[in-house]
């Protein structure tokens, strides 16, 4: 728990004030999502699912829920959530102090996580340049878990 309490996420609750109390940032969670398993390759994300927090201008506030695979530039989900209506899986969640600029929604997924991870200026040393990688990338190649709040093999 003490380790939870410094690696600079906030609790769902937290999340919430911190958008409500500073209008211009919002609050972001990212999980992997992993494709099938396969007992002969190692598991591997394909994509993510991230729940961005903001404030909605009436003192309140919403959540967009964007998931997709990584390197593609269509979302398979781009919903926003009214407060009342955010499920309660996602207050478990614990959420990073960011900023969100509508712009990076209408990218690829992996450059979606790389903004809100340098917008909230965690350092993410192992997070690849992925604009700087995309010639070179393929199929298989994958966020780091570390990069995006995963704790391992295929457990979000």
């Amino acid at each position: 728990m003490a380790e939870e309490q410094q690696d600079g996420r906030m609790s769902f609750d937290e999340a919430v004030h911190y958008v409500q109390t500073h209008p211009d940032h919002s609050a972001f969670a990212a999980m992997p999502v992993f494709g099938e398993r396969s007992e002969d390759a190692e598991q591997r994300a394909e994509g993510a699912r991230v729940f961005v927090l903001r404030g909605n201008g009436t003192g309140s506030h919403e959540m967009l829920f964007i998931a997709g695979p990584f390197f593609a530039n269509v979302f398979a989900a781009h919903e926003t959530f009214a407060a009342a209506d955010i499920p309660e899986r996602v207050r478990e969640l614990r959420f990073m102090p960011t900023r969100l600029d509508e712009e990076w929604l209408s990218g690829q997924m992996q450059f979606l996580i790389q903004n809100l991870v340098q917008a909230s200026g965690a350092v993410a040393p192992e997070m690849p340049h992925y604009e700087a990688e995309i010639a070179h990338a393929e199929g298989e190649v994958a966020i780091p878990l570390s990069s995006i709040g995963g704790r391992g093999k295929g457990k979000p």
